[in-house]
């Protein structure tokens, strides 16, 4: 185990154990480094874990202290129910690496744009978003995605949901048919729901979306979204004559393509194929991305690559939908992307997931799982048999923060199964320690 883990560990059971009272300032890390006769570093790694986990606080000059909500439990450390509050619970899905974030490199670049702000960035911010982070995501995509855009085609949202409802209230109109992944990402539904559009479940196999399903049940849809790189939750990716096929059929349809490119950048193993923007000469695809997988899910940032010929269509609606995200952050986020740190981010987190997955494959086989292979992204698929939502229901209520593959099915049977996340299982005795919790809670 790194050294800063383990300083961590025993951070931690001082605290359950009550040698740290909650509330209590805890020495610097300058002169913990002295007392433990490590590098500083090493401590502000430590440190920085347990914020990350809501056992320490930070409060600037004033220091590092004991948060008041770490000692809950403590007279059972061990217990899932003690978890800090505010803390990932095991298995927590839709959340990166906390622990391994940046923070003092995006304190220091959200500080520098902070100084140098005048008095013309307190008036009301771009509706479309800031032009300096619109700018940074074209370069970003053209050289990672081989997406060739400008950024008057870009429009930042605050998160996804606001993305597609950006979308429909530009281009869909009540009644309008929409191809939607199942399985699929079923927390944007609403989304289409409130728009009044009729929703057109899709089967997903090994080779994505089944374009040709889509196109003999539901011919005349106005729209199809799907997850192509790393399909949500499956992890499969669309294959490239169903890539073509797809884009043949908006065409000739007239229809709209929605590609979530949520997770593209976490794969272990291999290319990933082009985006499907990339191939999108017809101008039919509406390309979609988010900083909450990549960064932090705090910043509430995501974007659009819309058409070149419905820029003024979006245009006008932002002024309905304006981007509401803040202007520092904004800005940050475009320092954090034109100085290079997110490519090194990017890189540093594959390895990191390549890494936590294997700790808690290893640690489900173990304890008989049968875990679907994957080549990429922040959650696994474990195959289970019978009633999946009852499993769940019973991991649960042990306080593992699981979800069941029926869930995310609309009308589609196949054999169930557990979703789960491994980002933030910092250790092999972390995976191997909720893997057998989760063994005990479902048997």
């Amino acid at each position: 185990m790194p050294r800063y883990q383990q300083i961590a560990r025993q951070l931690k059971q001082a605290i359950s154990d009550g040698e740290l009272a909650a509330g209590s300032r805890l020495p610097s890390s300058r002169t913990m480094a002295l007392e433990l006769g490590v590098a500083r570093a090493t401590v502000e790694n430590a440190y920085g874990e347990l914020v990350a986990q809501g056992w320490l606080d930070r409060r600037g000059q004033a220091g590092t202290f004991i948060s008041p909500s770490a000692t809950t439990g403590a007279n059972n450390p061990a217990s899932v129910a003690s978890h800090p509050q505010g803390a990932p619970r095991p298995f927590q899905m839709g959340l990166p690496a906390l622990d391994a974030f940046p923070r003092a490199l995006w304190a220091r670049i959200m500080g520098r744009r902070l100084r140098l702000q005048t008095r013309y960035d307190l008036v009301m911010p771009e509706a479309q978003g800031e032009s300096t982070l619109r700018q940074a995501i074209a370069e970003y995509l053209r050289f990672s995605r081989s997406i060739d855009c400008q950024p008057e085609q870009i429009f930042i949202t605050p998160g996804f949901q606001a993305a597609m409802r950006l979308v429909t209230h530009t281009l869909a109109k009540p009644g309008d048919g929409i191809w939607l992944e199942d399985p699929g990402y079923r927390y944007v539904r609403p989304v289409f729901d409130d728009a009044k559009m009729a929703l057109h479940p899709v089967p997903v196999d090994d080779e994505g979306m089944q374009i040709e399903y889509g196109i003999r049940h539901f011919p005349n849809a106005r729209f199809a979204l799907l997850t192509p790189a790393h399909q949500s939750p499956l992890g499969v990716a669309l294959s490239l004559p169903r890539r073509r096929q797809l884009l043949d059929w908006a065409v000739s349809n007239q229809s709209w393509l929605i590609e979530d490119d949520y997770d593209s950048e976490f794969r272990y193993h291999g290319k990933p194929l082009p985006p499907i923007k990339s191939l999108d000469g017809p101008q039919r695809v509406i390309y979609a991305g988010t900083f909450s997988k990549s960064l932090f899910p705090a910043l509430r940032v995501a974007w659009l690559v819309v058409p070149q010929q419905q820029v003024e269509a979006f245009s006008r609606h932002t002024h309905l939908l304006p981007c509401t995200a803040p202007l520092l952050i904004q800005q940050t986020i475009a320092d954090f992307l034109r100085e290079g740190h997110f490519w090194r981010h990017l890189k540093k987190m594959r390895l990191c997931y390549s890494q936590r997955r294997v700790w808690l494959e290893q640690a489900l086989q173990q304890q008989g799982f049968d875990v679907v292979p994957q080549a990429g992204g922040i959650q696994l698929v474990m195959r289970v048999r019978g009633d999946d939502r009852g499993l769940v229901a019973k991991a649960r209520a042990a306080g593992l923060a699981v979800q069941a593959l029926s869930d995310w099915r609309m009308v589609s049977q196949g054999e169930g199964g557990i979703l789960m996340s491994f980002t933030n299982l910092t250790s092999q005795g972390m995976a191997q320690q909720v893997a057998k919790q989760l063994r005990e809670a479902i048997t």
